[in-house]
């Protein structure tokens, strides 16, 4: 969080029977899509401190299944207003292409001006970039890349006088494969340099494909990203996160990525839904002063769900784990 910010930070202790790095928000899930009048579900979204509260960008499936993206306001970061009617970017040229769908949005703050990256529907899935310094008026740039892919996620500052931004390649459907990697920019348009990061690991819960999740945390050991994993069970997909650790000026090299996951689908919410079985992780709040750290996760594909660590804590399991 800013050191300016006097926004409240969510939390909620550790309950004394719980030996987890990772503990659950006991009135989960934080977001319903009763919400919204239109709400089919909502998940997959971003949260960002923003003047004395906070601000989001949610994903709002409606009930005729188009996927759009909805901004939404909150003082503590639990409780949301969530606008009704989704929300507009305006292109920011004759030539920019508006988007046709959005969804799985992340939204960045870089240099104190705000950046929301999503998946839309320009030809297929890629990644859509836009900037506000409001959260009232949305200024559309062109897409990062071609089609298809998915899971943009800036980093919070430029690493070496360069935007940085995180990746998974896919392809027009649901993509049975996945690997993450680092691309740069001079300007948020032209995008090059790219490098490969880390795939799908040999077996276990993240053998299928990864994605990038939250924007991730600088630390003095490296960038802190927590990322998606996919295991293919014999009754399909299964959605996992956890963590690794990133090179602080080379973040395409990997210092550690814990072989456990942090979280597993286990309770109803994320067992059953849209899409069951599935956690993904799309926002994380830090509180650089307690080290406290609160990951907000799409659950199931319908609701948004809130789960707590600690950064010294998850420092020690993704050199360990």
């Amino acid at each position: 969080m800013s050191p300016a910010s006097t926004a409240v930070f969510p939390w909620e202790e550790r309950p004394a029977n719980c030996n987890e790095i990772i503990w659950r928000y006991s009135h989960n899930p934080v977001i319903k899509p009763s919400q919204v009048p239109c709400g089919n579900s909502i998940f997959n979204s971003a949260i960002i401190p923003f003047r004395d509260g906070y601000a989001g960008v949610f994903r709002v499936d409606n009930r005729v299944r188009q996927m759009r993206l909805h901004r939404g306001f909150s003082k503590d970061a639990v409780h949301w207003e969530i606008d009704e009617d989704p929300t507009v970017f305006v292109p920011s040229g004759k030539d920019t292409a508006p988007f046709q769908y959005g969804y799985d949005p992340r939204v960045c703050t870089i240099e104190g001006r705000h950046y929301v990256s999503w998946c839309n529907g320009y030809h297929g899935p890629t990644i859509g970039l836009a900037w506000t310094d409001d959260f009232e008026e949305f200024h559309q740039l062109e897409n990062a890349f071609l089609p298809y892919n998915r899971n943009g996620v800036l980093f919070p500052r430029k690493i070496g006088e360069r935007y940085a931004m995180i990746s998974r390649p896919s392809d027009t459907g649901h993509t049975a494969f996945g690997d993450i990697f680092y691309s740069e920019s001079p300007d948020l348009c032209f995008w090059g340099r790219h490098r490969h990061v880390m795939g799908p690991a040999a077996e276990g819960w993240d053998a299928t494909k990864i994605g990038g999740g939250p924007v991730p945390i600088e630390t003095s050991e490296g960038w802190l990203l927590f990322y998606h994993g996919v295991l293919t069970s014999c009754n399909g997909f299964v959605y996992s996160f956890g963590v690794a650790l990133l090179d602080l000026d080379e973040p395409w090299n990997v210092i550690a990525r814990a072989r456990s996951y942090l979280m597993a689908p286990s309770e109803d919410y994320e067992r059953v839904g849209d899409v069951p079985n599935v956690v993904f992780p799309c926002a994380a709040l830090h509180d650089k002063d307690t080290g406290r750290i609160a990951l907000y996760y799409g659950a199931a594909d319908t609701v948004v769900g809130l789960a707590f660590c600690k950064m010294d804590e998850i420092l020690n399991f993704v050199k360990t784990a």
